[in-house]
């Protein structure tokens, strides 16, 4: 018998762990809002970015204003991953800034369940494509502001009213530099979707 349960305890040992769940989520926002960073900052695994110079025949059409210290810029999508807990893995799509690569967005939107829209309070107006792009086509999303130098002058509800966003989509402050700060952005959008699950009401039999 002892050997017997020797033999079963090993088996049961080296059964296969179940495989996690897979999220893919955007990380939007407008140009130069961070979201290279951000993807980059928070992935555990060296992210895959399509960052090219920006040139002078740039200049009549990418908008600097703000962020003149920018020298590059993403042209196609960045890429990461995240392990949040034992079950659940997530994978990040930086989607590009600029008006011209938007045509990009609903390729890279397919089979996406969320979003987060990164702002830059200095140039709020450069992410309003970005909110209004998931509200049309119902991705939850959360704001996350982005404090460049760390600074963060307006508080949530300030900002929260003055984006008319509905009382469901949360706003965050964050550091799209640190780690820690964006996983707690991510935490909060997984947090938004399991509410929208729970929320949504059941199929009629």
């Amino acid at each position: 018998m002892a050997g017997s349960d020797s033999t079963a305890s090993t088996a049961l040992s080296t059964e296969p762990a179940a495989a996690p769940d897979t999220v893919k989520i955007l990380v939007a926002g407008g140009f130069g809002v961070g979201k290279t960073t951000m993807v980059g900052a928070v992935s555990e695994i060296a992210p895959l970015r399509t960052e090219e110079p920006l040139t002078v025949a740039g200049l009549d059409v990418d908008d600097l204003k703000g962020i003149e210290e920018k020298r590059s810029t993403t042209v196609a999508l960045d890429f990461g991953r995240i392990t949040i807990g034992d079950d659940l893995v997530l994978y990040l799509f930086g989607t590009p800034g600029q008006q011209r690569f938007w045509f990009m967005w609903n390729d890279l939107a397919i089979g996406a369940l969320g979003a987060v829209v990164l702002l830059d309070v200095r140039r709020p107006e450069c992410s309003f494509a970005a909110i209004d792009f998931f509200e049309r086509r119902g991705i939850p999303f959360v704001v996350a502001v982005n404090g460049f130098d760390g600074l963060h002058p307006y508080p949530t509800e300030e900002i929260k009213e003055s984006l008319a966003l509905p009382a469901r989509v949360p706003v965050l402050l964050c550091d799209a530099r640190e780690r820690e700060s964006c996983r707690d952005v991510l935490i909060a959008l997984i947090d938004r979707l399991i509410e929208d699950v729970e929320l949504r009401p059941s199929p009629a039999r």
